[in-house]
């Protein structure tokens, strides 16, 4: 039986004999030796079916990873002569991941941590003095990497990994209808943003300017408008190199979209409303200088970029890759863009008090490393699933409706390994962040052993639950037929920069209620 078994198994692992071309051939039918095959009894009927399989739809993730050392041998055969299919996921092992997920980790963490440096400068500046609704943009913009660039790397990473973008038409088709998408999303989403960064600084003063009301929505519209069609074309740019040189897109895309989303939107924020600002004219006013008003700039801006929209659309619509997402992907980002928004009123609420103004320099870092990390297990486990399928049609994937802890953490699975790798990079990560701000004098707070213990307290806490909901979320809407590439991450970054923005405010309140006078909170 052993030779009869090792006999079936050779023409199958070089890809020239599978179960349906049996079937299909007329010549299968001779009895020289594929009756076996056919019949329910044969000796080598599981190994044929799980072969066929495994070279259908590509090894999966999974099996790759646990059995690393047996098939090590045979993917490489597996992956010849196959013409269209996809290349084999990637074999990963902890090791591989955690070497992959490290450096655009720390690259995305030193981006926030600039993103964090800027905005401790720019607090000062008489925009974000006067029009403190903008501080209520910045966690909503910045949140524009988790709605749209993370989201854009993940579905193009998931395309690229089950071989949707091999040919040059099908990359041009998936970069036209994505680019046009995201553009459409950004300016929608850069509009609401701003509307609700005006009601909630409406509604605890009662004060409300139409002045600064047009402001912040042509300082938000341009803003997201800009950083998305940047950051959209910096993605596209990794996804293709990194399957060039055999880089799993899934570990490092969302994070470098991370790294340079956070920096280069707090940036054009911070200029585009400044400079808008001035075209007001209050600066002049409040030095009894003679002003030149220009206030009709800022409706002009905010007309030219919404006047873009139709355009957008129209190719956006014409595309089938994105023409679903058009109609249906609305949810998430303006969910995500709320709850962010309610980030950003616990930021503005607290820097505005003097005794907590060091809080700024680091709302950015612990939100973006939380939003990374959780970004790419996301990421990874709608990779895997879309393996199986499509979104709600494999039943080995169906959602589990409250995964325990244990099985999130300390399983053999493959996302469960992952999920270990990602928390074990939360306190070297956040350490090496601290070091760099202290190091550039970065912040109005010294860095003491205990404001270090609630710092990484609240940092290990928030990546924790967002692992955890990643793994139920993903799951959960993969089985009600949601593809999570385009809803699970911007549920997921938003919560990021609630919870990181809650947890963070709520040390630095304990701080200063418990008198830790060494680390300067406040000063």
């Amino acid at each position: 039986m052993t030779s009869t078994l090792e006999h079936r198994e050779s023409p199958q692992a070089n890809g020239a004999v599978l179960p349906g071309d049996c079937l299909a051939s007329p010549g299968c039918g001779q009895p020289a030796g594929p009756e076996p095959f056919l019949r329910p009894d044969g000796p080598g009927v599981e190994v044929v079916v799980l072969e066929s399989r495994a070279n259908a739809k590509g090894v999966r993730e999974e099996d790759a990873l646990l059995e690393n050392g047996s098939q090590s041998n045979e993917s490489d055969d597996t992956s010849t002569e196959r013409g269209p299919e996809p290349p084999s996921p990637l074999k990963e092992t902890s090791f591989s991941i955690g070497l992959q997920v490290l450096f655009p980790f720390l690259l995305a963490g030193f981006g926030t941590v600039a993103a964090g440096m800027v905005l401790d400068i720019v607090q000062h500046w008489d925009v974000f003095k006067h029009v403190t609704e903008v501080f209520i943009l910045v966690p909503a913009l910045l949140g524009l990497k988790g709605n749209l660039e993370m989201t854009l790397a993940s579905r193009l990473s998931t395309a690229a990994n089950i071989g949707q973008m091999d040919t040059p038409k099908e990359l041009w088709k998936m970069i036209t209808g994505n680019m046009a998408l995201i553009q459409v999303q950004a300016t929608v989403v850069g509009f609401l943003a701003s509307i609700a960064a005006v009601v909630f600084g409406w509604i605890p003063d009662g004060h409300f300017s139409m002045d600064h009301a047009v402001l912040l929505c042509a300082s938000s519209v341009a803003t997201a408008f800009i950083a998305s069609l940047v950051l959209g074309m910096i993605m596209i740019g990794v996804i293709i190199g990194s399957r060039k040189m055999g880089i799993n897109p899934d570990n490092v895309a969302t994070p470098i979209a991370a790294s340079l989303g956070d920096l280069i939107t707090l940036a054009l924020l911070s200029g585009i409303s400044w400079g808008l600002y001035k075209e007001l004219g209050e600066e002049q006013q409040q030095a009894q200088s003679l002003p030149e008003s220009k206030a009709y700039v800022n409706p002009l801006v905010c007309a030219f970029f919404l006047s873009l929209l139709p355009i957008w659309i129209i190719i956006a619509r014409r595309n089938s890759a994105t023409r679903e997402v058009l109609y249906s992907g609305w949810e998430p980002v303006i969910v995500a863009m709320a709850i962010s928004s309610v980030g950003g009123l616990i930021l503005d609420r607290t820097v505005s008090d003097p005794n907590f103004a060091g809080m700024a320099v680091f709302t950015p870092v612990i939100n973006g490393v939380g939003g990374n990390l959780v970004a790419v297990q996301a990421s990874r486990i709608s990779t895997y699933l879309h393996m199986s399928g499509e979104p709600g049609d494999s039943p080995g994937t169906a959602p589990r409706k409250c995964p325990s802890p244990c099985s999130t953490f300390f399983s053999s699975d493959v996302n469960s390994r992952s999920a270990r790798v990602l928390f074990l990079l939360v306190v070297p990560g956040h350490l090496v962040f601290l070091y760099t701000i202290h190091s550039m004098q970065g912040g109005h707070t010294t860095l003491t052993l205990i404001f270090i213990v609630f710092y990484m307290t609240a940092a290990l806490l928030q990546v924790l639950i967002l692992l955890y909901i990643a793994d139920w979320m993903v799951h959960w809407m993969w089985g009600r037929h949601l593809d999570p590439d385009n809803f699970s991450i911007p549920y997921l970054t938003a919560l990021g920069d609630l919870i990181g923005t809650g947890l963070l405010a709520l040390s630095f309140h304990v701080l200063w209620l418990i008198g830790d006078r060494d680390s300067d909170v406040g000063d």
